[in-house]
């Protein structure tokens, strides 16, 4: 999608950015017509629709 998050590099401090970490990967790995909607329902709509057809 274009709006790939960049992720950080392994730190000490680890502990403080794990869920982070697990975001940018999450967000990183959705579909652009999921990212690209025009408002946050829209983006709800689409990836539980997106997530049920992984299933």
């Amino acid at each position: 999608n274009g709006f790939k998050m960049k992720e950080s590099r392994f730190k000490l401090d680890i502990g403080n950015k794990f869920f982070m970490m697990a975001v940018v990967r999450h967000w990183n790995g959705l579909l652009t017509e999921v990212v690209d909607g025009p408002s946050l329902e829209v983006l709800n709509v689409r990836s539980h629709r997106t997530l049920s057809n992984m299933i």
